[in-house]
């Protein structure tokens, strides 16, 4: 049986993007293109691979037995075939884009820059603010780096831990609670602002909060921990921030902390990429840039 292996890399990108239109983007085919060649795909399997349920495609039995070991083979071409020399940071002229909560960029962001002009001029660096929805930009090449507080869920995501931060309160240095310490009474019956992407008037303080039969009163939502401590810097509200991402901001604005009265969990800091790049040596040495100076964060100091 003549097999054509030019079919796995469009049954892997068609298995991970679940649409014709998804696939041919990512291989920069048109869609009439990667159309036909589904065509190939189902005669060489036997199986219909995607089929149509209204406007979505929705993958076969088969095709979710196999995406998986599909992925894994690609991988393994992939890898065989990619030339193993080190990378040249030299001569490196490359553009990465980087999608990181704002306080990581402002707490790094700085670092990771220099970080890469010393070792590599030719790099330039794209950071974007998350958008107000999740997307799959990863998995279709379009961001290079995230960075969040968030755990990847999609298997063809790698991820690795940098280190972890925890919640206070930030509030102006004149303000009537600043002296501390800051009590569970004197918290709730505060005026709050969320941070949140999305404007949520709540987070999971609130939970915490009812569990215990108490509610605090949100006045706004902002969209950055930036946007959130201006808010609070000349007036009597409080915010919540992670403290060791935040601490530049807070120096920089005059303001202070306070330990957060409330028992939450630590806050994680995960730095993730699709796997494709797991052999990319220069995107390796990126990650370990990238890793490097977020781990400093956890060197940094915390508040009693």
């Amino acid at each position: 049986m003549q097999l054509d292996m030019n079919l796995l890399p469009a049954l892997d990108a068609l298995l991970e993007e679940g649409s014709v239109t998804g696939a041919a983007d990512r291989l920069h085919l048109s869609a009439p293109a990667m159309s036909r060649t589904l065509g190939r795909i189902r005669r060489a399997t036997g199986d219909q691979i995607l089929v149509r349920t209204g406007r979505t495609m929705t993958p076969t039995p088969h095709a979710l037995a196999i995406r998986e070991r599909v992925h894994a083979l690609v991988h393994q071409v992939e890898s065989v075939l990619s030339p193993e020399r080190a990378v040249d940071l030299a001569s490196l002229d490359r553009v990465f884009t980087l999608r990181w909560h704002d306080s990581i960029t402002t707490a790094v962001g700085g670092e990771l820059l220099s970080l890469v002009r010393a070792q590599a001029p030719g790099v330039r660096l794209r950071f974007l603010v998350e958008p107000a929805s999740d997307t799959d930009d990863l998995r279709r090449g379009h961001v290079d780096l995230e960075a969040g507080a968030s755990e990847p869920e999609l298997p063809e995501i790698s991820h690795e831990i940098a280190g972890r931060d925890r919640l206070v309160v930030v509030l102006r240095p004149d303000h009537p609670l600043a002296a501390g310490p800051l009590t569970l009474e004197d918290y709730v019956a505060a005026e709050h602002i969320t941070v949140s992407r999305r404007g949520r008037l709540r987070d999971p303080i609130e939970d915490v909060l009812a569990e215990a039969g108490l509610r605090r009163t949100i006045v706004a939502a902002a969209p950055t921990s930036l946007a959130a401590m201006q808010f609070v810097r000349h007036s009597d509200f409080l915010t919540v921030v992670v403290e060791r991402a935040s601490k530049r901001l807070v120096d920089d604005l005059g303001l202070t902390t306070l330990p957060l009265p409330v028992k939450m969990p630590g806050v994680p800091l995960y730095l993730a990429w699709h796997q494709r790049y797991d052999g990319d040596h220069a995107h390796t040495w990126l990650r370990t840039q990238a890793m490097t100076v977020m781990r400093a964060l956890q060197n940094g100091p915390v508040s009693e």
